[in-house]
């Protein structure tokens, strides 16, 4: 179990008919307390959806009962008729669920522009709620409901040895660049844990986890990371101990996301040390996960350290080309401003690569978790809208 794995957490994944396919598309989550903590971030992206729009405002309470997903439709620029169809969807879970309106939080994924089904998503919510349960099967239904180019359902636990527990899941496959946030996920915990406890603590989880995670540059309209904290344990962490098990479960889904992005062949980290701040490490990291030239090279299993070279001098960071040097998969193959060993020496042929780049010029550290640029992610994202 996942999501539903912490005590005092129900969830359900439906079918209600917004997929043409019959395909799981609709998800409910609920916490049954005693507490409604929460917390969540979301995306930068200025164009944000109905549904993100929506749950930044009710989040302003840091109180949520339940959330309710939706995939085959983003409701993003669809303007005030989308932001009344996310009100309604909203008081539909409210009126069966018999809480207010504002104790919902509403995502979306899918296509960008249209208008959802709405009798199809009412109906979808009269069927979740039916469905509700702490079973294994739950969890996975729960997580299988949000995909859409995912090929498989993302979960991830972790119980703490003082008796309390936090899980997950998450959506995304494409379009993942994230700025505060990356796609759809929902974390759930059974701790006791104040509000302001348990927006630090996600915050700094997913400054590390999700907010590293980089695929394609795209930073979606609809991205969100909610946290939802039952109480029912009956055990309070201290904050490092909650952001401990936050990330370490937030990174379990970044690593599955990774795993299943379009088209991937290649898990690419892209490490950057000795930078003169973490934010010069990790714009440099991004730089170089961004470039196509660096990824299309190690898509071909080519360990081609110029294009790394190239794309991290473009970065707007403190950087001495006399002190940086390029690793890749464990051979240095650029130092002191010229080339250190036949870059055939880098062997690129297994899906796992670790690029690792010193600056040189400070301390900092940051990872970012990329991938290749391949046949596959074209194909797929110029086919996406049919």
């Amino acid at each position: 179990m996942t999501v539903t794995g912490p005590k005092g957490f129900r969830a359900a994944g439906v079918a209600a008919g917004i997929k043409a396919s019959g395909a799981l598309d609709l998800t409910l989550v609920v916490n049954d307390g005693p507490l409604d903590v929460a917390a969540g971030v979301f995306t930068r992206n200025v164009i944000k959806a109905a549904p993100v729009l929506w749950s930044q405002e009710v989040l302003k309470q840091q109180k949520l009962k339940a959330v309710v997903l939706n995939s085959g439709g983003a409701n993003a620029a669809t303007g005030p008729g989308g932001f009344q169809d996310t009100h309604a969807t909203a008081e539909k879970v409210a009126e069966v669920l018999d809480i207010g309106a504002i104790e919902v939080a509403v995502c979306s994924t899918g296509l960008i522009g249209e208008r959802l089904p709405m009798a199809a998503v009412l109906s979808g919510v009269d069927s979740a709620v039916k469905a509700l349960d702490t079973s294994a099967e739950a969890s996975l239904n729960a997580a299988s409901g949000v995909m859409t180019t995912d090929t498989k359902p993302k979960q991830a636990f972790a119980e703490h040895a003082a008796g309390w527990s936090v899980g997950g899941f998450a959506k995304g496959a494409g379009m993942l660049a994230p700025n505060l946030a990356t796609m759809l996920s929902v974390l759930t915990t059974d701790a006791v844990a104040e509000k302001e406890v348990l927006d630090r603590a996600l915050r700094a989880a997913t400054r590390v986890t999700y907010d590293r995670l980089d695929v394609d540059g795209g930073t979606s309209t609809n991205d969100t990371v909610l946290v939802l904290a039952s109480g029912a344990s009956g055990v309070e962490p201290t904050e490092a101990e909650l952001t401990e098990q936050l990330t370490a479960v937030a990174h379990d889904l970044v690593l599955q996301l990774r795993a299943d992005s379009e088209g991937a062949t290649k898990d690419v980290d892209v490490t950057v040390r000795g930078a003169a701040s973490e934010d010069d490490a990790v714009v440099v990291a991004r730089t170089i996960a961004e470039d196509n030239l660096v990824k299309t090279a190690l898509f071909g299993s080519d360990p081609n350290w110029g294009r790394i070279a190239m794309a991290l001098g473009r970065a707007p960071a403190r950087i001495d080309p006399e002190t940086v040097s390029i690793t890749i998969n464990g051979v240095t193959l650029f130092a002191s401003g010229t080339t250190a060993a036949d870059r055939s020496a880098a062997d690129l042929s297994e899906r796992a690569i670790e690029v690792v780049v010193d600056l040189g010029v400070g301390s900092a550290e940051a990872t970012v978790y990329t991938t290749d640029l391949s046949h596959g992610y074209v194909e797929e994202n110029s086919a996406y809208s049919s």
